[in-house]
This record gives structure tokens, C-alpha cells and sequence, in this order.
């Protein structure tokens, strides 16, 4: 008998509802051509190619149609039939937008995890982590890595200070215990709408704090363990952001992500 402890049925949740302005485009950022393609596409053959879905819930602008028929055309692409691919309106926040797709969480589902679309070149081997880590027992898991700057907590200089700069250092992170988290972030399913219907309830000022899912959870007492994640993982938000990716296309990654 295999002692490999069992992998949860997995949905994985493509957030792609981002407007995209840093980038100038004026598109949504989903549909910003990345090498001759658009970024969710990239994206969605990373969490194909990955294998670990049985269903894809992918959250787009409401009304964007060109962005749908992409998906619909996608679907051609699964000669083998592939995951389900679910398509949603996304909301005006982030995580109204991960609610949305949480209702469409086809029934039998255990595990989901939460991808930006942003971080189109995401490499498989970061989603197997994620659900190794859930297999293994975990509630919440992200991908992490190093953070190597060295992070200064800062405060609004006041007084006679404020004609030097408009800051003052109030003090140094320790850096050896920092970490910068990517996405997918994996969540077993009951636990992560919880945390969602939990943060219904939140203030304005503290729903306007929470910048992830792990976040949400956090709050519930649950906790968030972390697996190594990639520094290919970047996320595109800015251009200088869609340059690098370019250029990883060029590189090592380039075979795989153009042509496959």
C-alpha cells in the first residue's frame, strides 16, 4: 500500500480582475500582451500544465468579453479534457472578487487555491509545494521567499524635520525572518470561505489592511504555513515588471511558456 497521504480534490481560483493602469496599457492587466500573448493565458497554461486542478474559476472585469471568448478559446487547447474552466465576474476588490469565484467552487471540491493571474510565469513545481503542504495536513500554506533588502520601518517626519524629509527611520526589520509571499496560496475550502464570511463583518480601515487570503486566515487563528516558493514567480504590476518577464520568456522558460 502507498503511504503518499492523499491529495485533496483541488479548484484553483485565477484572480484576473486587475484594471492594469501602472502598466499603461488601458486594458485590464489580464489582457496585456506578454510576449505575443495576453498574461492570463500565460497563466492559465501554467495552472493546466501544473495538473493539480480539477476545476479552474477564473474572475474577470465584469463585461469584458474579449477576455471570456480567451478562456473559451483555451478550452479548444485541452485536447484532453483538462480541468473544468469556470468563468466569473469579479468584484470591485480583490477579495470580492475571490468570493465570487469561491461560490462557483464546483460540490466534492477540498482544497482551493488563490492565484494571481499577475504572476503568469509561476513554475509547477511551486503549485505541487502548495498541495503537497494541504495533503500533508495543512489548513493554509503559501509560497514564500527570502526578502534580501534590508527593510526600514519608517514614520511622517514632523516639526522642523519635515524641511529635511518627509520621513524619519524608526527602526530595522530583523531580515532572516522576512519572507515575500507569491501565489497560489493553498487554503483546505471550509476554512478559507469562513475566513471570507468572517471578513464580511470587518471595518472599512481593516478590510482595506488585508492584502491576501493568508491575511484572512490569520485573523481566524488559523495557522498559515509556508513552502519555498520562486523567484520566477514575480508578480507583473508595473513596466519594468513586464520586462523581466519578457525577458524570462527569452530565457530558460522561453520553450516551455511561448511554445508549450
Amino acid at each position: 500500500m502507498s503511504s503518499e497521504p492523499h491529495r485533496p480534490v483541488t479548484a484553483v481560483i485565477v484572480v484576473a480582475a486587475g484594471s492594469g493602469e501602472r502598466l499603461g496599457y488601458g486594458m485590464p492587466k489580464a489582457a496585456v500582451p506578454l510576449g505575443d500573448e495576453p498574461i492570463l493565458l500565460h497563466a492559465l497554461r501554467g495552472v493546466v500544465a501544473s495538473g493539480v486542478a480539477s476545476q479552474v474559476c477564473i474572475a474577470l472585469p465584469a463585461g469584458h468579453d474579449a477576455l471570456k471568448q480567451l478562456v473559451d478559446d483555451f478550452r479548444l487547447e485541452l485536447v484532453d479534457g483538462g480541468p473544468v474552466l469556470t468563468v466569473v465576474d469579479g468584484g470591485a476588490s480583490r477579495s470580492d472578487s475571490v468570493r465570487s469565484a469561491l461560490a462557483a467552487v464546483e460540490t466534492g471540491t477540498e482544497a482551493v487555491l488563490v492565484h494571481d493571474a499577475a504572476r503568469a510565469l509561476t513554475p509547477e513545481y511551486v503549485f505541487h509545494r502548495v498541495v503537497d503542504s494541504l495533503a500533508a495536513g495543512a489548513l493554509a500554506v503559501i509560497p514564500a521567499v527570502p526578502v534580501v533588502d534590508t527593510v526600514k520601518t519608517v514614520a511622517p517626519t514632523t516639526g522642523e524635520g519635515g524641511r529635511i524629509a518627509p520621513e524619519i527611520v524608526t527602526g530595522t526589520a530583523p531580515r532572516e525572518s522576512l519572507r515575500a509571499v507569491q501565489t497560489p496560496q493553498g487554503f483546505h475550502l471550509p476554512t478559507l470561505v469562513k475566513a471570507h464570511e468572517a471578513a464580511m463583518n470587518l471595518a472599512d480601515e481593516q478590510a482595506a489592511a488585508v492584502t491576501d487570503d493568508a491575511m484572512l486566515v490569520e485573523l481566524l487563528g488559523v495557522p498559515v504555513h509556508a513552502v519555498h516558493g520562486s523567484t520566477q514567480s514575480l508578480k507583473i504590476t508595473t513596466p519594468l515588471d513586464l520586462i523581466i518577464a519578457e525577458g524570462l520568456l527569452e530565457g530558460p522558460l522561453g520553450v516551455r511558456w511561448v511554445e508549450g
